[in-house]
């Protein structure tokens, strides 16, 4: 019932805020370690969500984990993505790539989860969950059963954020991205590159009551 009203109950980045604007945050985090996967969303019958299916597999979140080690994988909150307008190209370290074999591991699931298009082939989708924080390098992350599945490294990372709630339509979310990159260059920050949408909540948490982000990613 929690999360029908919007309560969040798994772990989110920490980040440290760095400045606080006109309905903005300038917000730094930590290095992370990810689970990516690319993919055309044609697969999914047009979905740009569909290939969340895959990373939920591979935690552990929709029953047997398709990792390869006997330990969950904890989920995390938000889940990020981008639309091929709206990329953002995330640095590789130490990927992780492995075939089939071994016991599988659930890896609990975290948040958030980051889908992108950037630099990709035509059409291409990454989406990319974050992985719990006791997670500290790629290699001591539960390696995939599926090849498509990729483990990276996140570098650190400073944005301006905004927040609102409701559903976040592709009219509502390019209108807070406008609205809050002009703020950010009004206050002189030197916008690195194209936002993301960060959402903290299940689809069956009410509308009103759910917690959604747009980053910018800034110098």
């Amino acid at each position: 019932m929690g999360m029908v009203l919007g309560k969040i109950t798994v772990e989110t980045p920490k980040h440290e805020v760095l400045h606080t604007g006109d309905g903005y945050e300038i917000r730094k985090y930590p290095p992370c370690v990810a689970a990516e996967y690319t993919y055309d969303p044609k697969e999914w019958k047009g979905n740009p969500d569909g290939g969340f299916t895959v990373l939920a597999n591979y935690i552990g979140a929709l029953g047997k984990p398709h990792n390869t080690k006997p330990e969950k994988i904890a989920m995390t909150a938000p889940v990020i993505t981008s639309s091929s307008e709206s990329s953002e190209k995330i640095a590789m370290t130490a990927p992780v790539i492995t075939t089939t074999g071994g016991e599988p591991e659930p890896v609990a699931m975290t948040a958030p989860v980051i889908t992108t298009d950037g630099q990709q082939a035509s059409g291409k989708v990454t989406m990319q969950f974050l992985l719990p924080s006791k997670y500290t390098r790629p290699e001591e992350a539960p390696r995939p059963m599926d090849e498509r599945v990729v483990i990276r490294e996140v570098p650190e990372r400073k944005f301006g954020v905004v927040r609102f709630s409701g559903v976040a339509t592709e009219k509502t979310v390019r209108e807070k991205a406008e609205g809050l990159r002009a703020a950010l260059e009004k206050d002189g920050y030197a916008v690195k590159g194209p936002f993301v949408l960060a959402r903290y909540n299940p689809p069956f948490t009410l509308p009103p009551l759910r917690t959604n982000e747009v980053m910018i990613p800034v110098e």
